[in-house]
């Protein structure tokens, strides 16, 4: 215990001892540090030491780096590691002390990284649209590929037939609906006129619309959901421009008022002009049967179209603003026909539209649902939307189809006019020369006189042959026309004749269902289609049609359809325009 007791004094001791000398020198420490300068020693102090470190392992750095460098292979690789100088041999024979802190810059490594990352090969990404979220269709929202396309920029619009066929077409971001209408008919080879359209179709709505010309074709596409059923139809649409011209039945006078009631004796084209001034307030007024939204029961408003919008008023047929509510803003949507509105909606008539908002992609929430008492009265309110949403730019449309300035640098020919579209008059060829028959009642009578020769002739160049010299190309001739669509159906006759406009003249000819050797003419008169029966007669060996009980009669019915072209005789109105299908 004793031995023990003074081995612990001894060490004591000492610690002490030691303890007082390290006082010692830290006291002494400046004195000695002040001696060392004033010596012009070669020893520094502790901050320069550290400083001249870090430059010499930079040099060094930098030095072995590009070494590295121009050792390295063609491809870009580096030698093994045998054949390169060690850095730490070049380290170890700089004059640093190893017990002296280093300090570590943090670009180092960049530095390191940069010519590695430059010596890999250069390899091209196979999925660049899988790393660029903006044009990615998968990475991109919803929303950013609904932004205006790069100008320049091709794309892929599908177009369908009404035989179902389709053709796709390559165009430009800033592609209009005239140009795609201008590109199909040359494609296609059919007559140009300004009646082709680009018909914008929702199946699963049961909702339709026409494209103004000057709508941009890519940019309609791009508002359509995702997978959904929508397509483009290229089709005629006669009653397009028919608001332009002298259609005194397009805007009833029972339906329009302003606010000063200064249209009173208004003509069509006056009416036409104060709805395209934008000083004007002109209004369209009227009952209309209205879906209220998340029920199936519809109500009668009285409704109250302005340039500012659509109104409904809540007290009766009352105008003032204290009992006119605001329903709809034009500017923010399109209007569209219901083409079954009882199957979709269960609407009290068939003539139905729709007012969708842009904001409404799919489904039926949000869309506006009115239906009128008569045909007459939706095509008032659907062309007054138009005319309120476009105004001029309409009326500009329809100049530009009329003038056929429209004609792309590509279209190197001018385009052929329809056959519809050319003026037919009346002539008399009675006289040495011809001359244009301008009094109705002369024409009627004229053309009841030419009536009565045609059926007295008999030479061989307006007859038919006898039965058992006939031949199948002179008694199918008609097969070959435009205007005959074969078997369809009353119903399909009828459906697309609305497709392609409810103007007055509009026809087709069919195969009749009743009578198997007889046609039928369907004819729109007064925004109604009417049918008329076209039977055969045989007189003396010889085969003719008619469709007065054989009082008229017609050797084949191409010269039935031309004769109508230019004279009305039985029917309400003459035939102007023919429906026709185009296969793409």
């Amino acid at each position: 215990m004793q031995e023990a007791t003074g081995a612990m004094g001894e060490e004591n001791r000492e610690l002490g001892t030691s303890g007082r000398r390290l006082r010692e020198w830290i006291r002494g420490r400046p004195h000695r540090l002040t001696t060392q300068n004033q010596g012009k020693d070669n020893d520094m102090d502790l901050g320069a030491l550290q400083n001249n470190v870090n430059t010499t392992l930079d040099n060094l750095y930098q030095g072995s780096l590009e070494q590295e460098r121009a050792r390295s292979l063609p491809n870009g690789n580096a030698f093994p590691l045998s054949e390169r100088g060690d850095k730490a041999d070049v380290l170890a024979g700089s004059d640093m002390k190893r017990s002296q802190p280093l300090l570590i810059h943090m670009n180092r490594k960049l530095k390191e990284e940069e010519p590695r990352a430059s010596s890999l090969p250069s390899i091209p990404n196979p999925f660049p649209e899988l790393c660029s979220p903006s044009n990615s269709p998968i990475l991109s929202s919803p929303t950013a590929g609904q932004g205006p396309q790069r100008e320049g920029g091709s794309h892929v619009v599908k177009v369908f037939s009404e035989d179902g066929t389709c053709r796709s077409v390559e165009v430009t971001a800033g592609a209009t609906a005239r140009h795609v209408c201008e590109m199909l008919v040359q494609k296609t080879h059919a007559l140009h006129d300004d009646s082709w359209s680009l018909v914008e179709l929702h199946q699963h709505l049961a909702l339709e619309r026409c494209l103004e010309d000057h709508e941009s074709v890519v940019e309609v596409q791009s508002t359509w959901p995702v997978g959904g059923d929508c397509k483009f139809f290229f089709r005629k649409n006669f009653a397009k421009y028919e608001l332009f011209k002298s259609s005194p039945s397009l805007f009833p006078e029972v339906m329009v008022s302003s606010c000063l009631d200064a249209n009173k004796g208004m003509s069509h084209s006056e009416l036409i002009q104060n709805f395209l001034n934008s000083g004007s307030c002109p209004e369209i007024q009227g009952f209309l049967h209205l879906k209220e939204a998340g029920r199936k029961v519809w109500k009668r408003f009285y409704f109250s179209l302005r340039r500012s919008g659509l109104y409904y008023s809540t007290k009766g047929t009352s105008k003032d603003p204290r009992h006119l509510q605001y329903f709809a803003d034009l500017n923010e949507s399109n209007i569209y026909y219901i083409t079954q509105g009882k199957k979709y909606y269960g609407t009290p008539t068939e003539y139905s539209f729709c007012i969708k908002p842009y904001k409404v992609r799919s489904g039926t929430k949000g869309l506006k649902l009115f239906c009128s008492e008569e045909e007459q009265s939706r095509t008032c309110w659907m062309a007054a939307f138009r005319l309120f949403k476009y105004g001029v730019q309409l009326y500009r449309n329809y100049q530009q189809s009329q003038s056929g300035h429209s004609q792309l640098a590509w279209i190197g020919t001018t385009p052929l006019r329809s056959v519809s579209d050319n003026t037919l008059v009346a002539m008399d060829f009675s006289g040495c020369t011809g001359r244009v028959i301008e009094n109705p009642t002369e024409a009627l009578t004229a053309a009841l006189e030419e009536a009565q020769a045609w059926r007295k002739k008999t030479s061989h160049r307006y007859s038919l042959p006898t039965p058992c010299q006939s031949s199948p190309l002179s008694t199918a001739i008609h097969r070959t026309q435009p205007w005959f669509h074969g078997r369809i159906s009353r119903e399909d006759s009828q459906r697309l004749i609305i497709q392609q406009g409810l103007v007055d003249g509009v026809f087709l000819v069919r195969d009749s269902q009743r009578n198997p050797k007889g046609f039928v003419l369907s004819l729109c008169h007064l925004q109604k289609v009417k049918h008329y029966l076209i039977l055969p007669s045989e007189e003396e060996g010889r085969l003719y049609f008619t469709m007065d009980d054989g009082q008229t009669r017609f050797t084949d019915l191409i010269q039935l359809v031309e004769f109508h072209q230019i004279n009305r005789g039985i029917l309400p109105c003459k035939l102007r325009h023919y429906c026709t299908c185009v296969a793409l």
